[in-house]
């Protein structure tokens, strides 16, 4: 009887991927482009933070947005409002991307003279953790709303982050969301993961994330 060859696809595809990234990582360093990948699920306030975050920096630094979606422009047209350099990337019913995709919206976006570009990812925990986009550093928000019990739900989300910005903190008494037990939690999965409270609509807690942002780019 025949042997029958089997081919795992899967790990082919991440093998060609992660090169893709590296190359793409390598290259904007060289540019000295720092490149962060912002990820989260759905409602979350990925688009509200960015745009507070661009006006409370645009004077120190020059920022571009990736705005990634199945289908749409709304949040590229939020992000254009602020005057920063954005594209929009389709990313054809697909829930993440991956480095390929990044790096022809980077082509796209022309970061020639930008100090920083954010890839606003897909809306979703699962498939965008599985994949390197070439970021220098991955960053989540989670919304209080969520619920405080996410690490133990999604892990792999939790354990490729660097930072956990936690927004709509003004909100955590209505929703019973336990902040304490949330780094515990986390913490069990990524011990060196930074965790900052926020409100993006309020406006607490941004100076922390606004002054980690720039030690990024000037660690570059």
């Amino acid at each position: 009887m025949s042997q029958i060859k089997i081919i795992e696809i899967k790990e082919g595809i991440f093998e060609q991927n992660n090169q893709t990234a590296q190359e793409l990582r390598n290259r904007l360093k060289e540019d000295k482009t720092l490149l962060i990948n912002l990820m989260s699920s759905p409602g979350s306030g990925k688009t509200t933070t960015l745009v507070s975050t661009i006006e409370a920096l645009k004077n120190d630094i020059r920022i571009g947005v990736m705005e990634a979606d199945i289908d749409s422009d709304v949040d590229a047209r939020s992000i254009d409002q602020t005057g920063a350099r954005v594209v929009q990337l389709h990313t054809g019913g697909m829930c993440h991307l991956d480095a390929e995709m990044t790096r022809q919206g980077i082509e796209a976006l022309d970061p020639s003279g930008l100090d920083l570009v954010i890839l606003e990812n897909v809306g979703n925990l699962v498939c965008p953790a599985e994949f390197d986009t070439g970021a220098h550093k991955n960053v989540m928000i989670l919304s209080v709303p969520e619920g405080d019990d996410k690490p133990l739900k999604y892990p792999l989300m939790f354990s490729i982050v660097d930072l956990v910005l936690v927004n709509k903190i003004d909100a955590a008494d209505f929703f019973d969301f336990d902040l304490d037990l949330f780094r515990r939690r986390l913490a069990k999965i990524n011990p060196e993961i930074g965790v900052i409270p926020i409100s993006a609509k309020t406006g607490q807690g941004m100076t922390p994330w606004f002054d980690w942002l720039k030690q990024q780019v000037h660690k570059l």
